[in-house]
Protein backbone atom coordinates (compact mmCIF):
# COMPACT_ATOMS: atom_id res chain seq x y z
CA UNK A 1 0.00 0.00 0.00
CA UNK A 2 1.62 3.30 -1.15
CA UNK A 3 0.27 5.83 1.31
CA UNK A 4 3.21 8.05 2.31
CA UNK A 5 3.46 11.69 1.26
CA UNK A 6 6.12 14.35 1.80
CA UNK A 7 5.71 18.10 1.49
CA UNK A 8 7.12 21.47 2.53
CA UNK A 9 5.03 24.11 4.28
CA UNK A 10 6.20 27.65 4.96
CA UNK A 11 4.84 31.06 5.89
CA UNK A 12 5.63 34.46 7.39
CA UNK A 13 4.05 33.65 10.75
CA UNK A 14 2.83 30.64 12.73
CA UNK A 15 0.93 30.32 16.00
CA UNK A 16 0.87 26.84 17.56
CA UNK A 17 -0.79 28.02 20.75
CA UNK A 18 0.35 26.78 24.13
CA UNK A 19 -2.96 26.21 26.00
CA UNK A 20 -1.47 27.56 29.23
CA UNK A 21 -1.11 31.02 27.68
CA UNK A 22 -4.82 31.29 26.84
CA UNK A 23 -5.81 31.76 30.47
CA UNK A 24 -4.92 35.45 30.51
CA UNK A 25 -6.51 36.13 27.13
CA UNK A 26 -3.18 36.21 25.32
CA UNK A 27 -1.47 33.55 23.22
CA UNK A 28 2.10 32.34 22.93
CA UNK A 29 3.25 29.83 20.31
CA UNK A 30 5.11 26.61 20.96
CA UNK A 31 8.55 26.64 19.35
CA UNK A 32 7.67 23.62 17.21
CA UNK A 33 4.48 22.65 15.34
CA UNK A 34 2.02 20.31 17.01
CA UNK A 35 0.83 17.02 15.58
CA UNK A 36 -2.73 18.36 15.35
CA UNK A 37 -1.65 21.48 13.44
CA UNK A 38 0.28 19.45 10.85
CA UNK A 39 -2.63 17.02 10.54
CA UNK A 40 -4.89 19.99 9.88
CA UNK A 41 -2.54 21.19 7.14
CA UNK A 42 -2.47 17.88 5.25
CA UNK A 43 -6.24 17.57 5.76
CA UNK A 44 -6.65 20.98 4.10
CA UNK A 45 -4.52 19.72 1.23
CA UNK A 46 -6.60 16.55 0.78
CA UNK A 47 -9.18 14.91 3.02
CA UNK A 48 -11.82 12.22 2.61
CA UNK A 49 -13.89 10.50 5.32
CA UNK A 50 -12.42 7.22 4.08
CA UNK A 51 -8.95 8.01 5.42
CA UNK A 52 -7.23 9.29 8.56
CA UNK A 53 -3.97 11.19 8.24
CA UNK A 54 -1.06 10.32 10.56
CA UNK A 55 1.96 12.60 10.90
CA UNK A 56 5.20 10.61 11.01
CA UNK A 57 7.81 13.34 11.46
CA UNK A 58 8.64 16.99 10.86
CA UNK A 59 11.95 18.68 10.06
CA UNK A 60 12.60 22.24 11.21
CA UNK A 61 14.36 24.04 8.35
CA UNK A 62 14.69 27.67 9.48
CA UNK A 63 15.86 28.99 12.87
CA UNK A 64 13.17 29.33 15.52
CA UNK A 65 12.38 33.02 15.99
CA UNK A 66 9.48 34.70 17.77
CA UNK A 67 7.77 38.03 17.27
CA UNK A 68 5.15 39.74 19.43
CA UNK A 69 2.23 41.62 17.91
CA UNK A 70 -0.62 43.61 19.37
CA UNK A 71 -4.03 42.31 18.32
CA UNK A 72 -7.63 43.18 19.11
CA UNK A 73 -9.59 39.94 19.54
CA UNK A 74 -13.37 40.09 19.78
CA UNK A 75 -14.78 39.79 23.30
CA UNK A 76 -17.66 37.39 23.93
CA UNK A 77 -19.55 40.24 25.62
CA UNK A 78 -19.04 42.44 22.56
CA UNK A 79 -16.40 44.86 21.41
CA UNK A 80 -12.65 44.30 21.31
CA UNK A 81 -9.79 44.12 23.76
CA UNK A 82 -6.05 44.59 23.32
CA UNK A 83 -3.87 41.48 23.64
CA UNK A 84 -0.28 40.57 22.90
CA UNK A 85 0.26 37.42 20.81
CA UNK A 86 3.69 35.82 20.39
CA UNK A 87 4.09 34.29 16.93
CA UNK A 88 6.81 32.27 15.27
CA UNK A 89 8.38 34.29 12.46
CA UNK A 90 9.50 33.10 9.00
CA UNK A 91 8.89 29.37 9.40
CA UNK A 92 9.56 26.43 7.10
CA UNK A 93 9.00 22.74 7.73
CA UNK A 94 9.35 19.47 5.86
CA UNK A 95 6.64 16.95 6.78
CA UNK A 96 6.25 13.23 6.22
CA UNK A 97 2.79 11.72 6.70
CA UNK A 98 0.73 8.70 5.71
CA UNK A 99 -2.94 7.75 5.70
CA UNK A 100 -4.83 4.76 7.04
CA UNK A 101 -8.42 3.67 6.57
CA UNK A 102 -11.06 5.04 8.90
CA UNK A 103 -12.53 1.72 10.00
CA UNK A 104 -15.39 3.52 11.76
CA UNK A 105 -16.81 4.52 8.37
CA UNK A 106 -18.06 1.22 7.01
CA UNK A 107 -20.24 3.15 4.58
CA UNK A 108 -17.02 4.19 2.81
CA UNK A 109 -15.57 0.68 2.57
CA UNK A 110 -15.91 0.62 -1.23
CA UNK A 111 -13.81 3.77 -1.43
CA UNK A 112 -10.73 2.13 0.14
CA UNK A 113 -8.52 2.37 -2.90
CA UNK A 114 -4.99 3.23 -1.77
CA UNK A 115 -3.64 4.11 -5.22
CA UNK A 116 -6.52 6.51 -5.88
CA UNK A 117 -6.09 8.45 -2.64
CA UNK A 118 -2.29 8.49 -2.87
CA UNK A 119 -2.25 9.88 -6.41
CA UNK A 120 -4.91 12.49 -5.61
CA UNK A 121 -3.05 13.54 -2.45
CA UNK A 122 0.20 13.90 -4.41
CA UNK A 123 -1.57 15.98 -7.06
CA UNK A 124 -3.17 18.22 -4.47
CA UNK A 125 0.22 18.84 -2.82
CA UNK A 126 1.60 19.89 -6.21
CA UNK A 127 -1.29 22.33 -6.57
CA UNK A 128 -0.91 23.80 -3.11
CA UNK A 129 -3.94 22.12 -1.52
CA UNK A 130 -7.69 22.13 -1.93
CA UNK A 131 -8.34 24.61 0.87
CA UNK A 132 -6.49 27.52 2.44
CA UNK A 133 -3.50 26.51 4.55
CA UNK A 134 -3.11 27.94 8.05
CA UNK A 135 -0.11 27.56 10.34
CA UNK A 136 -1.93 27.07 13.61
CA UNK A 137 -4.17 30.14 13.35
CA UNK A 138 -6.28 31.69 10.63
CA UNK A 139 -4.21 34.87 10.47
CA UNK A 140 -1.10 32.77 9.71
CA UNK A 141 -1.33 31.90 6.01
CA UNK A 142 0.79 28.96 4.89
CA UNK A 143 1.94 27.59 1.54
CA UNK A 144 2.47 23.95 0.60
CA UNK A 145 4.95 22.63 -1.97
CA UNK A 146 6.33 19.26 -2.97
CA UNK A 147 9.69 18.18 -1.53
CA UNK A 148 11.81 15.19 -0.62
CA UNK A 149 12.04 14.82 3.15
CA UNK A 150 15.63 15.45 4.22
CA UNK A 151 16.69 17.38 1.13
CA UNK A 152 18.42 20.72 1.53
CA UNK A 153 20.17 22.27 4.49
CA UNK A 154 18.39 22.80 7.79
CA UNK A 155 19.43 25.18 10.56
CA UNK A 156 19.39 22.43 13.22
CA UNK A 157 20.96 19.61 11.18
CA UNK A 158 23.87 19.45 13.63
CA UNK A 159 22.02 20.78 16.64
CA UNK A 160 22.06 17.58 18.63
CA UNK A 161 19.19 16.75 20.99
CA UNK A 162 16.74 19.31 22.31
CA UNK A 163 14.09 18.04 24.74
CA UNK A 164 10.79 19.87 25.17
CA UNK A 165 8.48 19.62 28.12
CA UNK A 166 4.85 18.59 28.18
CA UNK A 167 3.16 19.66 24.95
CA UNK A 168 -0.23 19.33 23.32
CA UNK A 169 -0.27 16.48 20.79
CA UNK A 170 -3.81 16.42 19.37
CA UNK A 171 -7.47 15.56 19.82
CA UNK A 172 -9.25 12.20 19.79
CA UNK A 173 -12.41 12.89 17.80
CA UNK A 174 -15.43 10.54 18.02
CA UNK A 175 -15.47 9.77 14.30
CA UNK A 176 -11.87 8.50 14.43
CA UNK A 177 -11.49 7.11 17.96
CA UNK A 178 -14.88 5.34 18.05
CA UNK A 179 -15.87 7.11 21.27
CA UNK A 180 -18.71 9.44 22.21
CA UNK A 181 -16.24 11.77 23.87
CA UNK A 182 -13.63 14.35 22.91
CA UNK A 183 -10.21 13.90 24.50
CA UNK A 184 -7.01 15.95 24.25
CA UNK A 185 -3.61 14.24 24.18
CA UNK A 186 -0.23 15.39 25.50
CA UNK A 187 3.36 14.16 25.13
CA UNK A 188 7.01 15.16 25.62
CA UNK A 189 8.74 15.57 22.23
CA UNK A 190 12.46 15.54 21.53
CA UNK A 191 14.09 17.16 18.51
CA UNK A 192 17.22 15.41 17.25
CA UNK A 193 19.22 17.27 14.59
CA UNK A 194 16.16 19.26 13.60
CA UNK A 195 13.81 16.26 13.24
CA UNK A 196 10.91 15.38 15.53
CA UNK A 197 9.45 11.87 15.27
CA UNK A 198 5.80 11.88 16.37
CA UNK A 199 4.35 9.02 18.35
CA UNK A 200 1.01 7.59 17.24
CA UNK A 201 -2.09 9.01 18.94
CA UNK A 202 -2.87 5.76 20.75
CA UNK A 203 0.62 5.79 22.29
CA UNK A 204 0.01 9.06 24.15
CA UNK A 205 -0.31 8.14 27.81
CA UNK A 206 -1.43 11.57 29.03
CA UNK A 207 -5.01 12.30 27.98
CA UNK A 208 -7.69 14.62 29.29
CA UNK A 209 -11.45 14.37 28.88
CA UNK A 210 -12.85 17.53 27.25
CA UNK A 211 -16.56 16.92 26.72
CA UNK A 212 -19.20 14.52 25.48
CA UNK A 213 -19.41 14.48 21.70
CA UNK A 214 -21.14 12.30 19.15
CA UNK A 215 -19.93 11.74 15.61
CA UNK A 216 -22.43 13.02 13.04
CA UNK A 217 -21.27 11.85 9.61
CA UNK A 218 -23.04 13.46 6.63
CA UNK A 219 -25.76 11.57 4.86
CA UNK A 220 -24.41 9.20 2.25
CA UNK A 221 -24.87 10.44 -1.32
CA UNK A 222 -23.64 7.25 -2.87
CA UNK A 223 -20.17 6.34 -4.04
CA UNK A 224 -20.79 7.25 -7.67
CA UNK A 225 -22.11 10.70 -6.80
CA UNK A 226 -19.25 11.31 -4.34
CA UNK A 227 -16.67 10.30 -6.94
CA UNK A 228 -18.24 12.75 -9.38
CA UNK A 229 -18.10 15.57 -6.83
CA UNK A 230 -14.45 14.80 -6.07
CA UNK A 231 -13.59 14.68 -9.77
CA UNK A 232 -15.22 18.05 -10.40
CA UNK A 233 -13.37 19.58 -7.45
CA UNK A 234 -10.04 18.30 -8.79
CA UNK A 235 -10.78 19.75 -12.22
CA UNK A 236 -11.50 23.15 -10.69
CA UNK A 237 -8.13 23.06 -8.95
Amino acid sequence: MENKVEFKVHGRYALFTDPLTKIGGEKCSYHIPTYEALKGIISSVYWKPTIIWFIDKVRIIKPIRTQTKGVKPIKYSGGNELSIYTYLSDVEYQVQAHFEWNLNREDMAKDRNDNKHWFVAKRMIERGGRQDIFLGARECQGYVETCKFGDGEGFYDNGGEIAYGLMFHGFDYPDEADKRELHSRFWRPTMINGIIDFIRPEHCTICKFVKKMTATPPKSIGLAEESLVAMLAEEVL
